[in-house]
């Protein structure tokens, strides 16, 4: 049986999905295990959900950090996506940094991926390098155009802007 949540996330539009969750603040546990979970057409609507009402490194959200690195590579492209969102919002801790960003060059090299889940791993590439900054030289050369020309025309204008403001702040 569907739950009221469920049924929000595929009968109400993007108003009515933060509304709810504002008002119902005791389900957002549910929310995360959806986002989190293969449970079609809720958990892709859920990881957006969630990305969207979070709060900027929710405590809430903190225990999960490692659970949805670890579901990266098995979750479709949308859900991926609005995942990758909420990592961008949290502040990762080193263990996770790692792997988290191996994922991310992952994703961000494969050209047949959407672009904007490529775009989100690029951005959390990036977050992790300015905490990292080891890493700028191995970032810069995943700037190449070879990656970048496969994105759409605004995503494409996006990851130059971001790339110039590390350059400025790292290079």
């Amino acid at each position: 049986m569907e739950t009221s949540l469920e049924y929000i996330l595929t009968n109400s539009y993007k108003d009515g999905t933060l509304e709810y969750m504002n008002n119902h603040p005791s389900e957002f546990d549910e929310l995360l295990q959806l986002a989190t979970s293969d449970k079609q057409p809720y958990s892709w609507r859920a990881a957006w959900l969630l990305s969207n009402c979070m709060l900027d490194n929710d405590r809430r959200v903190k225990p999960y950090v490692a659970e949805i690195a670890n579901i990266l590579d098995k979750v479709r492209d949308s859900q991926k996506r609005d995942l990758l969102k909420v990592l961008c919002k949290m502040d990762i801790d080193e263990e996770c940094e790692g792997i988290l960003f191996d994922i991310c060059v992952d994703i961000w090299c494969k050209l047949d991926k959407m672009p904007s889940v490529r775009a989100n791993a690029f951005k959390l590439i990036l977050q992790i390098t300015k905490k990292n900054p080891g890493l700028y030289n191995e970032v810069i050369l995943l700037a190449d155009d070879q990656y970048i020309n496969t994105l759409s025309g605004g995503i494409r204008n996006s990851v130059r802007k971001w790339i110039r403001k590390l350059k400025s702040e790292l290079g």
